[in-house]
């Protein structure tokens, strides 16, 4: 049974940071890019980060210099250190694991098969 379990979101204030994690189960975790995703209320899910194999990883525009993303293969875990963080980063933060191709990291929600549940963030000003 394939699971992805969040943890560590909160609520913070502007400039602060949260570290969110993600523990995979019930799939191989090495042969999976890992992402992250959020969506906010009355908005779409968007790409926030990925951890491909091989240590690449990529990062959605907004938050390049402020997230980084990270796993352990052996912990089957991936995390989303996230500091400077302001109100724009209140959502609801989902990892997703999505079967490595040749080709390149995707930020397509669709093309990700297994998500977690997800773990709220919200930032106040």
């Amino acid at each position: 049974q394939v699971q992805l379990v969040e943890s560590g979101g909160g609520s913070v204030q502007a400039g602060g940071s949260l570290r969110l994690s993600c523990v995979a189960s019930g799939f191989s975790f090495s042969m999976f890019d890992m992402g992250w995703f959020r969506q906010a209320p009355g908005k779409e899910r968007e790409f926030v980060a990925v951890a491909g194999r091989g240590s690449i990883s990529g990062y959605e525009d907004s938050v390049k210099g402020r997230f980084t993303i990270s796993r352990d293969d052996a912990k089957n875990t991936v995390y989303l250190q996230m500091n400077s963080l302001t109100p724009d980063d209140t959502a609801v933060y989902f990892c997703a694991a999505k079967r490595f191709q040749i080709g390149g990291w995707s930020a397509k929600p669709n093309e990700y098969s297994f998500w977690g549940q997800g773990t709220q963030v919200s930032v106040s000003s």
